[in-house]
C-alpha cells in the first residue's frame, strides 16, 4: 500500500534528495508545498500519512517549527505524524515539544536510524 508524505519546504535539490531516499526504502507518493498557505491546501486536498516540514522554508526562510505549531494546532490535521528536517537536536527538541515525531537531517539520509525512524510510519 503506498503512503502519502508532504513535504514542506525544502528547496528543489533536497526535495528531491529526500524523495529518492523516501522511494527507496518505502512505497511512497511525495507532494511538496512551498509554504504554509499551500501546504494547508494540499492537506485539504489529500490525505497524508506523514508530513516533513524543513527548519527554514526556502521560499521565505520562515521558521519551520511555527508550521508545525499551525498544524498541531489544526483539529483537522493534529493527528497527522510531523517531522522535522534539521541536522541541529536543540530545534529537533523543540519540534518534539510542539508535537512532532522525532526528525532527521540531510546529512542523514542515508543512516539506518533515520530509515527506522520513517518506517513506524510508512512500512
Amino acid at each position: 500500500m503506498t503512503k502519502s508524505v508532504l513535504d514542506i519546504g525544502n528547496c528543489g535539490p533536497d526535495h528531491a534528495s529526500i524523495s529518492r531516499m523516501l522511494k527507496k526504502h518505502f512505497s511512497v507518493d511525495i507532494t511538496q508545498a512551498d509554504q504554509t498557505t499551500d501546504a494547508f491546501e494540499r492537506l485539504r486536498q489529500k490525505k497524508f500519512d506523514l508530513i516533513l516540514v524543513n527548519r527554514k522554508l526556502d521560499c521565505d526562510y520562515s521558521d519551520g517549527l511555527e508550521v508545525i505549531k499551525a498544524i498541531k494546532a489544526d483539529p483537522e490535521f493534529s493527528n497527522i505524524p510531523v517531522m522535522l528536517v534539521t541536522n541541529h537536536d536543540n530545534y529537533q527538541q523543540e519540534a518534539i515539544a510542539a508535537g512532532a515525531e522525532y526528525g532527521f537531517g540531510k546529512l542523514e539520509l542515508s543512516d539506518a536510524s533515520t530509515h527506522e525512524k520513517l518506517a513506524k510510519f510508512l512500512s
